[in-house]
């Protein structure tokens, strides 16, 4: 299909697709006894795709009733030409979750899908429809999006403003993927009925029982993620652009790390971040759309190819890091051993134009937790690299070693956004070769920054865009942020976009590829 029908198709069905959708977030009981006719299943929460490859991709979707999952694919949204994947059967197990990988279709193309329930009676629920692109196999054009932060700092679902429409603006630029660069919900934030700014303005937020208090609970984890679900812009988008997700420390509690305790003062009645992490995991894995057992650990961090331009890198700098107290030490883990080795080898054994690694964390942004302790891996010591710096300039170094090019480094997480540039000439390590940072964000949260930057990677900030107050709302849409990633087909050139939530580009810059 050509750009400008694939371009119309797209942005027809994100205007134009009903998604017959029920936000009840528990599966519903439904009659057995003699005479009662059983209730048709219903897609509860729209459908998602992700994790695409040249073949096909995943599809995700919730039943509100123990069903067995169906999608059939086809060429056209007539769906004359339909081939039909069964998924697996949809039980209170999982909540009601499940996906199914659909594969041997064309590289490159368009595909229309289409998903239905079949109860155990045969009985088949009304289909949702979506479309996503498989990847390339040959030198194509490519549009990626990314940013991070939803429903954060008590804004949530706002009903005045017509929801979270920073997702209708990105969807109607047609990407092809969508990197989900973590702090996918925060479980960690209640939501009241009503905010009110400093400049009397009102915040009005749509409620539900999973946001009235921090989740603790593995049905309130769950919640959260059916929360941000009930909003239409949310679920057209994940209806028509495959998505690549990760995740961060909202999505358990803030500034989570392996072995920590939250404070007695955040009012957990479970307090070990351990037995939080364990809960998130469970709900996270079942309400988006990725396959555990695709990644290398069995959990997150995996490569998506996508075609002979490009790679991205996932990146999992939760799970494997060390406590945020004792990142000045000597050395220090944000990575763990595995996953930095993993990453060495993958950016050397690499044949696209383009890396990206995918990183929930910013590499040179200083963001304390409380006074001596630090989130991410700049610990603002100016000299050489101590803490989590080490496992970075590992990487780093690897790269200018092993002569690896064109590597690009996207995230989110501190709520502004920005281009670093990074070089060994400003920096107190130079054992690696200049590149680029851009982060992005928030989506829907309150909007902070900007933060200083550690010099031991030699970080400039050529471009910033931060709010003038901490935590300004969604209200003022041009503090809301999402990233574009364009590389053109024909020459290789990538070129980076940080735009608002209105769709106005802030910055751009242009990146010609060292090898093409």
């Amino acid at each position: 299909m050509a750009g400008s029908d694939f371009a119309m198709s797209r942005r027809t069905l994100l205007r134009a697709t009903a998604l017959g959708l029920v936000t009840t977030p528990a599966l519903a009981a439904c009659g057995d006894g003699p005479g009662l006719v059983r209730a048709r299943p219903t897609l509860t929460h729209g459908v998602a795709v992700g994790d695409p490859r040249t073949d096909g991709a995943l599809i995700w979707a919730r039943a509100d009733q123990p069903a067995t999952l169906i999608v059939e694919t086809a060429a056209t949204e007539k769906f004359s030409d339909v081939r039909r994947f069964t998924g697996p059967l949809l039980t209170p197990a999982t909540d009601g979750t499940g996906r199914v990988r659909v594969n041997g279709l064309p590289a490159g193309q368009l595909v229309h899908y289409r998903v239905r329930l079949e109860g155990e009676d045969g009985a088949a629920s009304e289909p949702v429809t979506g479309v996503f692109r498989t990847a390339p196999s040959a030198p194509a054009d490519i549009t990626l999006q990314w940013s991070g932060d939803v429903a954060g700092q008590g804004y949530g679902i706002n009903p005045d403003i017509g929801g979270m429409r920073i997702f209708s603006t990105m969807a109607a630029r047609d990407p092809h993927l969508f990197l989900h660069s973590g702090d996918c919900v925060y479980a960690d934030n209640a939501l009241k009925e009503s905010v009110t700014l400093p400049d009397g303005r009102v915040w009005r937020n749509v409620t539900a029982e999973a946001k009235n208090a921090p989740a603790e609970t593995l049905d309130q984890f769950r919640g959260n993620y059916a929360y941000n679900l009930t909003d239409d812009n949310y679920r057209r988008f994940n209806a028509a652009v495959a998505q690549v997700v990760q995740w961060d420390d909202h999505e358990t509690t803030n500034n989570w790390y392996p072995g920590g305790t939250v404070a007695a003062d955040k009012g957990y009645t479970e307090r070990d971040m351990d037995t939080l992490a364990a809960r998130a995991w469970q709900a996270f894995h079942e309400w988006m759309p990725l396959e555990p057992k695709e990644a290398v650990d069995g959990r997150l961090y995996r490569k998506i190819p996508y075609g002979p331009l490009l790679d991205v890198f996932v990146l999992d700098m939760r799970t494997y890091k060390d406590a945020n107290g004792a990142n000045t030490a000597p050395r220090g883990s944000v990575l763990g051993a595995a996953q930095t080795d993993w990453l060495i080898a993958g950016l050397r054994e690499s044949t696209a134009t383009w890396k990206i690694v995918a990183a929930d964390l910013p590499l040179g942004v200083i963001v304390p937790d409380g006074k001596t302790a630090f989130e991410g891996p700049a610990n603002a010591e100016p000299g050489a690299p101590s803490g989590r710096e080490t496992e970075l300039a590992k990487v780093l170094s690897a790269i200018k070693a092993n002569k690896i090019t064109d590597v690009v480094w996207l995230t989110a997480d501190v709520h502004y956004t920005a281009a670093h540039h990074y070089s060994p000439a400003r920096a107190a390590f130079t054992e690696f070769d200049e590149f680029w940072e851009f982060v992005s964000g928030p989506l829907n949260a309150g909007a902070f920054g900007p933060n200083d930057l550690d010099p031991t990677f030699g970080p400039e900030a050529v471009f910033v865009h931060a709010p003038p107050a901490p935590n300004t709302s969604p209200l003022d849409a041009q503090y809301q942020h999402f990233g574009e990633v364009r590389i053109a087909g024909n020459t290789g050139e990538l070129t980076v976009d940080l735009c608002d939530a209105t769709g106005a580009v802030l910055f751009s810059q242009q990146l010609t590829p060292t090898r093409k």
